[in-house]
């Protein structure tokens, strides 16, 4: 019986996989727990070494992963990384829009230059990225797109309003793609993360308690969960907390 089990286990074999923000934080465990599933990765940062660094290890899980250094805001440099993965692995699957940034300041001292870039990379870059990545998701009769925002998209503290506009935005933009591409055989999931025990939030927030918030590799067990749902269902949005966040109902 145990063996029967094992074997109608869903994995992600054979599937093509595009994390951005893919060498740390969230992005890294969700890049490790896919690529024991069987996943093809590709693991897109900012920082190509860092990325670099990380496909080499994913590769001990006996799957295909490439690496890819671009900036998700970039236009062209967002086509041109889809187009890379296709020639990569001839197919995409899914994309997991995780890349992410943010500008600590009062908005009296955000600068022009500083809001942009919170909102190119949050905001601009899913949208890009889903763009191209959905025209062959169409021609290839489905996949999947997973946007992960955060508890800013629905609630608010000072000194982060690029972060939260940007959030915002992305959760408005993740349920409108949702609308527009599930007659295609296109799911997309919208991902409310709550505080992860991440270089993003601990290294902003040093006074944070790293006890009352939640190991990555748990939000990356949830978006898994979502994947491997039957065809026939979607989960539009998820929202995955801490138990010690006090600060959400």
């Amino acid at each position: 019986m145990s063996d029967q089990l094992a074997q109608e286990q869903p994995s992600l074999r054979g599937k093509a996989v595009f994390v951005t923000g893919g060498a740390s934080g969230l992005g890294a465990a969700l890049c490790q727990l896919l690529a024991r599933s069987g996943a093809d990765l590709i693991v897109a940062d900012i920082n190509h070494d860092m990325a670099t660094v990380s496909a080499n290890i994913l590769r001990e899980h006996g799957v295909r992963v490439h690496a890819l250094g671009f900036d998700v805001g970039d236009p062209a440099s967002a086509e041109h990384a889809i187009g890379a993965a296709l020639d990569r692995f001839g197919r995409l699957d899914v994309l997991i829009n995780n890349a992410g940034t943010d500008v600590t300041l009062p908005m009296a001292e955000l600068t022009p230059q500083q809001w942009s870039r919170v909102i190119n990379t949050n905001l601009n870059g899913p949208f890009l990225l889903a763009k191209h990545a959905s025209q062959h998701m169409r021609k290839a009769g489905g996949g999947h797109i997973v946007n992960v925002a955060s508890t800013a998209a629905k609630r608010a503290w000072p000194n982060a309003s690029a972060y939260h506009a940007s959030k915002s935005g992305l959760l408005g933009l993740s349920h409108a793609m949702h609308a527009e591409l599930r007659p295609h055989n296109i799911k997309v999931t919208a991902v409310i993360a709550g505080g992860m025990r991440t270089p993003f939030l601990l290294e902003r927030f040093p006074e944070l308690d790293a006890a009352t918030l939640q190991d990555p590799m748990n939000v990356a067990q949830a978006i898994r969960s979502v994947l491997l749902l039957p065809p026939e269902s979607v989960v539009a949005e998820i929202t995955v907390l801490p138990m010690q966040e006090s600060s959400w109902p």
